[in-house]
């Protein structure tokens, strides 16, 4: 394993979708016979070495552009390639260890797949030149280390950060004024929230679901409709949605970047406020590895969590698409991300929630809880950046049906981690699982919503919906 390319396996180097001229293809030939054995270069045209600490992201199997994904834990490797660690835990130690951990911050754009496969060296010099050559090799040995960045930013920012993107490092707040939805209205005013989720269903007949909603609406502020969570195909959020809309309730609109495109994201988002859906949940969602067979594609996701949220936001609050059209009536939506507070350390996993937090995030739904105990260091990391009052957090809960489902949460969903104490106490209870499993999600309540910086609790039913009247109602939730 090499100190500069962390990853063991090499990956083939993608093949432009274009005729180059012969200038250009000797140039990718030299430039991927050098990159290639340093990085593990794919030739992906949208070189970022210079922010990744020049550790090439395209070694993640899911091609995340922006940091990792929430479906691992410290002990694990990939999920995905289980015979690799994480490369985003390279970048990130890495990055920190030369100093470099705030450039990570930096919202990073997904692939121009037009550019995929051709060489990234001739627009290198192309904007060394436009800078001024000797300006340039003044400023890289000058030791003044603004102008030395000012120079360096010239050239690379210019290259990983193009006109239709323009990602920066910076907190975006919403530009609006009154709140979207009852959700964030509730939230603004300080209220702590229940929220819980409804398991979409198999068939096209949606009487459960109406039952379902039904039974959930009196105690929660909103429904959560999963997007084909284990990569498991069911109704869709969309569809979920529009369901609970015409009961009256208010939903959560989820979407994975897992089946979503660029292009498939901005014409939904132009639509929902067209059916009344007014919140949205961006996720990077399970690889179809752990779905069932035969698996979808495990290639490159499109877009992932964090520039969804990048690109929402610009169409919601500059009314402007990814390719720059002028939209004349923007929608409105409050905009929420997933977060893991346990996938890694506390100090790298505030760095990626920092990065979603500027790109747009204005709410946070945790994966499961099950040790609130150890929120704290990551909530005191979320402070010292001075983000914990920028976003809204909802903690994951979810209630055990029994032993059974303890264990398939632990060791085969990704990024949850059941600890043996919880464990052991569900397999104790034997029969009385399902109400031990109430005990524990009381228990983690009640931890919960004594903490500072926590805003709401967000009920994972695990298909069992019937149960969220009892836990809002023994927990003290329940209002009026």
């Amino acid at each position: 394993m090499s100190g500069i390319k962390p990853a063991r396996r090499w990956q083939p180097a993608f093949f432009p979708f274009k005729k180059e001229s012969f200038s250009k293809r000797l140039l990718a030939k030299i430039e991927l016979s050098i990159k290639g054995p340093l990085f593990g270069c794919r030739m992906c045209g949208n070189c970022l070495l210079q922010e990744t600490a020049f550790i090439c992201p395209m070694e993640c199997p899911k091609g995340m552009r922006n940091g990792p994904c929430g479906g691992i834990t410290p002990e694990k490797n990939c999920y995905v390639d289980e015979t690799r660690k994480c490369i985003w835990y390279a970048i990130y130690k890495r990055a920190l260890k030369t100093g470099r951990g705030e450039t990570l911050l930096e919202v990073l754009p997904p692939l121009d797949w037009n550019k995929a496969g051709t060489e990234t060296w001739g627009d290198v010099v192309r904007q060394i030149r436009q800078t001024g050559t000797v300006k340039f090799i003044q400023g890289v040995v000058s030791k003044d280390i603004s102008k030395k960045n000012e120079v360096w930013d010239s050239v690379f920012k210019t290259i990983r950060q193009p006109e239709w993107w323009g990602g920066d490092a910076a907190y975006h707040p919403a530009l609006y004024v009154e709140p979207v939805s009852e959700l964030e209205k509730k939230l603004r005013a300080g209220e702590f929230v229940v929220a819980t989720e409804v398991t979409p269903p198999n068939g096209a007949v949606t009487d459960k679901l109406v039952r379902d909603i039904m039974s959930v609406k009196p105690y929660v502020t909103a429904i959560n409709f999963t997007d084909s969570s284990s990569a498991r195909p069911k109704m869709s959020s969309l569809s979920c949605c529009k369901v609970a809309i015409d009961t009256g309730a208010e939903p959560v609109f989820q979407i994975a970047s897992r089946d979503t495109t660029r292009t498939g994201l901005q014409s939904t988002a132009i639509g929902l406020n067209a059916i009344g859906i007014k919140n949205i949940l961006c996720v990077t969602g399970d690889n179809s590895i752990i779905g069932p067979s035969p698996t979808s594609s495990m290639n490159l996701v499109d877009v992932d969590s964090v520039q969804m949220l990048w690109i929402l936001r610009k169409l919601r609050d500059e009314g402007i698409y990814l390719d720059g059209r002028i939209i004349k009536n923007p929608p409105k939506y409050f905009l929420g991300a997933a977060t893991t507070p346990f996938a890694s350390d506390p100090v790298l996993q505030a760095i990626k929630d920092h990065k979603k937090i500027n790109a747009g995030a204005q709410f946070f739904q945790t994966n499961l809880i099950f040790e609130p105990e150890r929120l704290d260091l990551w909530l005191e990391q979320l402070d010292k950046r001075n983000i914990l009052e920028k976003v809204y957090i909802m903690i994951g809960v979810a209630p055990l049906k029994n032993y059974k489902i303890a264990e398939y949460l632990n060791t085969k969903v990704p990024g949850v981690k059941v600890p043996e104490k919880i464990l052991k106490r569900m397999e104790k209870a034997g029969e009385s699982g399902s109400e031990e499993g109430v005990q524990i999600a009381l228990e983690v309540i009640d931890a919960v919503k004594r903490k500072q910086g926590i805003n709401g609790i967000h009920i994972m039913t695990l298909s069992w919906e019937s149960i969220v009247q009892r836990i809002v109602t023994e927990s003290g939730l329940l209002k009026g």
